[in-house]
């Protein structure tokens, strides 16, 4: 009898929990999976269904040149766009309008960057930083959708493992531990970074500090990005920490020339990592949850 108490409490509990965050919900949105990017399905300014990839990392929406002449626009500025291999000026709009499926997003100013209108069109643009400040996202890639919480509602109940973060330049840094086989412990500072799809890309500063070339078998290999690209070696890491979530032979990419963040950050994380996992973020509380 009383385990069968326990047992209903325990439904109970569990019926509340998920209520809780049901009630926050404004939008789930299906997704699709491509390179371990994740890609969305939005209206712009109630034009079409256009593809974009969510980017924690990306402190500024982008449009492709293509989709901004069909919206015909007026420039109202101009922006320095960093990349992982350099930096390229892009001209900004303002008044445009994201809609993804209940959710509506605004941001202040988007830009175009000119030389993506050289290459194949892969997508439609990027949303980045501003709209994980407007809603909690909640990143289910085996179900591949997203569901988007308002952040004054949004309560979490669960047992994920809860990482906090500070924000640098808009993007989420959090701790984490690299463990070799050799017992070796490195501890840093990492980007959140949902626009890239390695596990984890290290600057060549942290790699050469650590002769991690010389610690782990490798294999070349190249990053493309703003500015155009960039040679990495191609590694595994036998085991990744954030907080007490652990990801083991995390696949990562050591860049033999340059950094994909500033020092003395040691890296940043991609989706070949988070990909693996629920992800939540919720700036509100400057918080991400792994589940």
């Amino acid at each position: 009898m009383a385990a069968m108490v326990r047992g209903i409490l325990a439904v109970i509990a569990l019926t509340l929990c998920v209520g809780r965050a049901e009630d926050s919900l404004v939008a789930t949105v299906p997704a699709k999976l491509h390179h371990n990017r994740i890609l969305l399905s939005a209206k712009v300014n109630d034009s079409g269904q256009h593809t974009f990839l969510i980017d924690s990392a990306a402190t500024i929406p982008t449009i492709h040149p293509a989709l901004m002449d069909k919206l015909k626009l007026e420039p109202s500025g101009r922006v320095r766009i960093n990349g992982i291999a350099g930096v390229e000026r892009a001209p900004t709009y303002r008044n445009v309008t994201f809609q993804l499926g209940k959710a509506t997003y605004k941001p202040r100013r988007v830009a175009s960057i000119p030389s993506e209108r050289d290459h194949s069109r892969r997508r439609d643009g990027v949303i980045g930083s501003g709209f994980f400040e407007t809603f909690v996202v909640e990143i289910r890639p085996k179900e591949k959708i997203v569901k988007l919480h308002s952040p004054t509602a949004f309560e979490y109940r669960g047992k994920g493992e809860i990482v906090p973060f500070r924000l640098r330049e808009e993007i989420p840094v959090v701790d984490g531990v690299i463990e070799l086989k050799d017992g070796a412990t490195l501890k840093g500072e990492f980007e959140v970074d949902t626009g890239c799809d390695s596990g984890i890309c290290l600057g060549e500063h942290f790699v050469k500090e650590y002769s991690l070339l010389e610690k782990l078998s490798s294999k070349a290999s190249e990053k493309f990005g703003v500015g155009g690209s960039v040679d990495t070696a191609d590694v595994k890491i036998p085991r990744f920490r954030l907080g007490e979530k652990e990801f083991k032979d995390a696949q990562s990419d050591l860049f033999l020339d340059g950094s994909p963040v500033d020092k003395p950050l040691a890296g940043h994380i991609g989706m070949g990592v988070l990909g693996r996992t629920v992800v939540i973020f919720d700036y509100s509380r400057k918080r991400i949850i792994l589940e």
